[in-house]
């Protein structure tokens, strides 16, 4: 009977190190793959996070070019601008800027700023057109500002227009944060009816001007706000996709001027 036992024991030795052995490898195993994952969750969440507050890739701050963008070759596709678009400035002027402006993007308040700096330096020498690109994926609430710009409008004319976006883009936190009971009280603020205002708020009716000028955006290219096309005097187009600073846009227009 021993050595029947000591002939088994170098087997079952044997057997027990194998199943330890892969014991340890599963168990080393798992918790790779624990980690992988878990890292994994966190970076999306970062990534998750960090597009709400900078609205995705497309609506970042755009980084320094070392030169000014070139005239493109191919024509960026715009409807005609006319009197009944929102022009800021000198409608004769040799260079204007359409920009396409989500009102709860952070970059797009970045950027009306940058905006009225080159409406202040330039003087009659570039015209701004403002038209609306809510991302209601983003920002659920921009739709309704615009149509609140639209609404100003019509009872303010194109004066209105500005005193009411300049107002809405001062104090919005940006990113829905905006009580929407502010917008008669902008309208208010900025001189206009307010029972008016809030009648023609309620109808809707300019729901389709907005739907309207966000598809023109997405047909000349727009990936994000705020999206911009430099026209220049003999109509040649310049894509700006990001909240340029002044100086940068400064560095684009001159060069156009000459």
């Amino acid at each position: 009977m021993k050595e029947e036992l000591s002939k088994l024991s170098p087997k079952l030795t044997f057997v027990g190190g194998m199943m330890g052995g892969l014991l340890v490898m599963f168990a080393i195993g798992f918790f790779i793959l624990l980690g992988i994952v878990m890292n994994g969750s966190s970076v999306d969440a970062e990534n998750y996070e960090a597009d709400l507050a900078g609205n995705a890739k497309p609506t970042q701050v755009a980084k320094a070019p070392t030169a000014p963008p070139s005239v493109g070759n191919t024509k960026i596709a715009l409807a005609e601008i006319t009197s009944d678009d929102h022009i800021r400035g000198n409608v004769d002027a040799p260079i204007t800027i359409v920009e396409f402006s989500d009102s709860e993007c952070p970059f797009c308040k970045r950027f009306h700023d940058s905006m009225l700096e080159v409406m202040d330096g330039y003087g009659d020498q570039v015209r701004w057109v403002y038209k609306h690109a809510p991302l209601d994926s983003l920002h659920r609430k921009a739709r309704k500002e615009a149509e609140a710009m639209e609404c100003a409008s019509e009872l303010g004319g194109n004066d209105g227009f500005w005193k009411y976006a300049d107002r809405l883009y001062e104090i919005t936190p940006s990113n829905d944060g905006l009580n929407i009971a502010e917008l008669p009280k902008i309208a208010e603020y900025v001189g206009l009816n307010v029972g008016k205002f809030e009648n023609c708020l309620e109808s809707g009716k300019y729901a389709d001007k907005v739907q309207s000028d966000l598809n023109e955006a997405t047909a000349a290219g727009l990936r994000g706000t705020p999206y911009s096309v430099i026209i220049t005097e003999d109509g040649q187009t310049i894509p700006v996709s990001g909240a340029y600073p002044f100086g940068q846009l400064k560095a684009m227009i001159d060069p156009l001027l000459k």
